[in-house]
């Protein structure tokens, strides 16, 4: 398989081409032939035509790719080593959806053939590969694991909007369902991961190894989190005792704010909702999930309290919302934690105006039923930086003192202006 690939006799197909999917189809495709496969028909021309749908990757991206892409089956089943790059969100009930990789293990099922491959990168719980995903290729296809065709596990560790940190530098993790098949998607995967990979024992441990990345994140943020409102209550600066905390050696240097996007807000509910199948409720991980998802209705009513001290009027007050997206200098909207800030502000009635230098103004009212403002107003009651963009670093105290009256709240959650704001109330997490 190996040797076919690096010859181009055989072709590679990667499955979702989103912000995980398309970086990898992209850094395949200058070593090997590959077939780039979404179901979305606008975003597979747009792609064609060496856009990234994501906007994450400039056109040069594109440049000398070996790459086709597509939404054909028919095209799809020309592949031999199929890559799995799907979302796997949660419901509004924060239990896992699985319906996208389990649609891709159907495709995958009328498409494959004798001694083909299949790695799987999506983030999923333990076991979910094997016990969810294969079944639905068997299915389909009436092929076995192992004996007709192999499969692995690979997780994703694109970070959106970090130009440091890509497939090509950081070690990838990699597993098969026998020795020969970790040998084979090993050395496929060091085609482009200059940074090498790990060969870990089996399939599930892959999958964990890669939960529990954001699960140990999103638990340091949390306390980070419920640090901030216990010392907000003694009136102590949190980011000033970080930045005293972090000068021990071994101190870790993790931030309080708005957890959202893809990955730390949503895969510990992959690893709690397994848990609780196999007879342990998780305590630890499920109450940092708590604290962080409880933050945008804390910001919400802290703003809520400074406009009451100072406007009787609370449906006259004004509030603007700087950032929108998930987090800074990206266009990622997906499980933005601002839209629950944004939520909760309207539900007391205040007036909110929104702006994002990244954000899809059309892309937030589908998915969150509000649109950005084209123009910063006057007189806001409070102001709150939600996410710290670039662009936001040039204002200064005169910018917020010009749109704000005089008794408002900055309140900057991410600590970004942090000893430049005089002449107004001002609040950091």
């Amino acid at each position: 398989m190996y040797q076919q690939l690096i010859e181009k006799n055989k072709k590679l197909a990667v499955i979702g081409l989103g912000y995980v999917g398309l970086p990898i189809a992209l850094e395949f495709a200058k070593k090997i032939k590959v077939i780039g496969f979404d179901i979305n028909a606008d975003r597979v021309k747009m792609m064609q035509n060496k856009i990234d749908p994501s906007k994450e990757l400039e056109s040069s991206a594109f440049d000398g790719c070996d790459i086709e892409f597509t939404n054909d089956l028919e095209v799809l089943k020309e592949a031999t080593f199929f890559i799995v790059a799907v979302p796997t969100p949660v419901d509004e009930h924060n239990i896992p959806d699985l319906r996208p990789v389990l649609r891709a293990s159907e495709t995958i099922g009328k498409v494959i053939k004798k001694g083909d491959y299949v790695v799987y990168e999506s983030t999923v719980y333990p076991g979910c590969t094997e016990e969810d995903c294969v079944p639905v290729i068997k299915k389909i296809s009436g092929l076995d694991m192992v004996t007709d065709y192999k499969i692995g596990y690979s997780p994703e560790r694109i970070n959106p909007g970090d130009k440091e940190h890509t497939i090509t530098s950081i070690i990838k993790v990699v597993s098969g369902c026998d020795a020969e098949s970790l040998d084979v998607i090993a050395k496929v995967y060091e085609l482009v991961v200059k940074a090498g990979v790990h060969r870990a024992s089996s399939i599930k441990v892959a999958e964990a190894a890669k939960i529990i990345e954001n699960t140990q994140r999103d638990l340091n943020i949390a306390l980070m989190n419920e640090l901030s409102i216990i010392f907000d209550k003694m009136n102590i600066n949190t980011f000033e005792v970080l930045e005293a905390a972090g000068t021990k050696w071994n101190f870790l240097k993790f931030q309080p704010g708005l957890v959202g996007g893809h990955c730390i807000g949503v895969d510990p509910y992959y690893l709690t909702y397994k848990s609780k199948e196999l007879g342990y409720d998780s305590q630890v991980i499920l109450a940092g999930r708590n604290i962080n998802d409880g933050m945008a209705g804390y910001v919400a009513k802290k703003v809520l309290q400074h406009i009451i001290q100072n406007n009787g009027n609370v449906k006259e007050a004004r509030v603007l919302v700087m950032g929108a997206t998930f987090k800074e200098n990206v266009s990622d909207i997906r499980n933005s934690k601002v839209a629950d800030v944004v939520k909760e502000l309207k539900s007391f009635s205040l007036n909110v105006d929104i702006t994002d230098p990244h954000a899809s103004s059309e892309e937030l009212n589908h998915e969150y039923g509000f649109t950005l403002t084209e123009n910063v107003g006057k007189n806001y009651d409070a102001v709150i930086i939600t996410v710290p963009h670039e662009a936001y670093k040039i204002y200064d105290d005169a910018y917020f003192v010009s749109i704000t009256k005089p008794e408002a709240l900055i309140c900057d959650l991410k600590g970004t202006y942090r000893n430049r704001i005089k002449n107004r109330v001002y609040k950091s997490l």
